[in-house]
């Protein structure tokens, strides 16, 4: 895609600074970008590539501009503004028009005219697809699926039987939603498998990465919401609900029956145990272990950062003597009180 910077500028609402009729074709980074990309500065330690960068165009907010010396697009946000103007340059690629001639359907089925279907997809019986929906190469669609209008699943994608999603949703390559969740009985020593009769409800403007799992709820369903953003090699289990714009970043496991509130983001590699409540605006950061409920919003960390082995080692020691330190306090206490 080929656009002007008058273009771009009208389409984000920026105030362009430079030759209105360049044309640009691409983005980049201010440090590897060419004469026809676009670039933007929304960390401040790449302000010293202002300067030097051979891109044709620069994001900036109003306070870098006079750091700039090639065309620029002032505006506020410069992140939302460059993911608006990539969006731009870089359409979505959609597959021929229509059902390809190698996809079996199962009776019963509401399949809009303007859905695209491409090779080796099944879908079962009782399915609903709304316009414009995509439906990418080897996806299994089970019975009694409903897909809102255009939404698009990748790749080999797998929707089990009862799922629900819904409009504009993006659903990456690899990902299962509506498996059975692990519900198991210990019958005197012997696992019972518990049938899971749940569904899974996905809301709209929804995004799933790649090899993301979505269980089934056990009973009740399993709901994620509008504008959740889920990166990829998510587990979230039965009956989990997760609340409106939280955005959970990759590995992060999700126990059962576990309740997430709007508006929160989720470090990657965070665990979660089940049965809990984290409220509305509550920031984990990465490889956090959450075992109780966090009713006040606010950012909550336990992972360890990394250090020299030489320290760690050391650290090791005195934290495997704490039990002896704590005693000998505990005697000196007792001895100043007496």
């Amino acid at each position: 895609m080929v656009w002007t910077l008058a273009q771009i500028a009208s389409e984000i609402g920026a105030q362009l600074v430079g030759n209105a009729d360049k044309k640009i074709t691409g983005v980049g980074t201010l440090q590897n970008a060419k004469d026809t990309d676009i670039s933007f500065l929304a960390n401040t330690k790449y302000r010293q590539y202002l300067k030097s960068t051979s891109a044709g165009c620069v994001i900036v907010s109003p306070d870098d501009l006079a750091e700039v010396k090639t065309n620029a697009l002032v505006i506020d946000d410069t992140y939302v503004a460059y993911a608006r103007v990539a969006s731009l340059l870089y359409p979505e690629e959609l597959p021929d028009n229509g059902i390809h001639s190698s996809v079996v359907i199962g009776d019963n089925c509401n399949i809009a005219n303007s859905a695209r279907i491409s090779a080796q997809v099944f879908i079962g019986a009782n399915v609903q697809i709304g316009d414009n929906v995509v439906i990418g190469p080897g996806c299994i669609v089970e019975n009694d699926v409903k897909i809102g209008a255009d939404t698009r699943l990748m790749s080999n994608v797998t929707l089990c039987r009862k799922v629900s999603i819904g409009q504009r949703v993006r659903i990456h390559p690899g990902v299962v939603i509506g498996a059975d969740g692990f519900g198991i009985a210990n019958d005197k020593g012997k696992w019972l498998k518990i049938p899971q009769v749940g569904k899974v409800i996905i809301g709209d403007d929804v995004e799933i990465g790649a090899n993301t799992t979505i269980d089934r709820g056990a009973i009740d369903d399993t709901i994620i919401s509008n504008g959740v953003k889920l990166d990829n090699q998510i587990q979230i289990g039965h009956n989990v609900f997760i609340g409106e714009h939280t955005v959970i970043a990759g590995c992060v496991g999700i126990s059962g029956s576990t309740r997430i509130g709007s508006h929160c983001a989720i470090g990657g590699g965070t665990g979660i145990a089940g049965h809990i409540e984290i409220t509305d605006g509550v920031q984990l950061t990465g490889m956090s272990m959450v075992t109780k409920s966090i009713m006040t919003a606010g950012t909550y960390s336990s992972g360890i950062p990394v250090e020299p082995t030489r320290d760690w080692h050391r650290n090791v020691v005195r934290y495997r003597q704490l039990d002896k330190l704590n005693d000998k306090i505990k005697q000196l206490e007792a001895k100043l009180n007496q």
